[in-house]
């Protein structure tokens, strides 16, 4: 297993807490919750399997979670699977940068490309928080950047 937080699906509240990297303390079950609900608020409306599975590296590097997710995702009609392509099936849970991503000051490593950050950036979802990214990470993460 790997990294961290919690999504089930886009919340657009902010918190005042000050963790940091929870990915040692979140259970399987979770993981899966937020990988789903990741999925649910990426904006492309489709993904290929391998970009998706790179957003999912986010959450979690097992590849019988993020087989888990994936389905899991389809079962709650988050995507649709069809030709190595995800088709995501919005339902306005989609994250406003500035409302839905919680920016801390401090020590971190990105999620997505491990680089040092000064301030983190922190997806809420209903699942739980997922980061931190740097800001151009946490951009291609929801699909507002290539």
């Amino acid at each position: 297993m790997s990294e961290d937080d919690t999504t089930d699906e886009c919340n657009t509240h902010s918190t005042s807490d000050t963790h940091g990297d929870t990915s040692t303390t979140i259970d399987p079950a979770t993981r899966v919750e937020l990988g789903v609900n990741l999925l649910g608020c990426i904006e492309d409306e489709k993904l290929s399997l391998s970009d998706a599975v790179d957003r999912i590296e986010t959450v979690t590097t097992d590849p019988l979670l993020t087989r888990e997710i994936l389905d899991t995702a389809v079962m709650h009609d988050v995507i649709e699977r069809e030709d190595g392509q995800l088709r995501i099936q919005h339902d306005a849970t989609a994250i406003q940068f500035d409302a839905g991503i919680l920016k801390r000051d401090g020590n971190y490593e990105c999620r997505r490309c491990g680089s040092d950050l000064s301030t983190g950036h922190f997806l809420q979802l209903p699942a739980g928080e997922l980061g931190p990214f740097g800001p151009s990470c946490v951009r291609i993460v929801l699909g507002q950047e290539s």
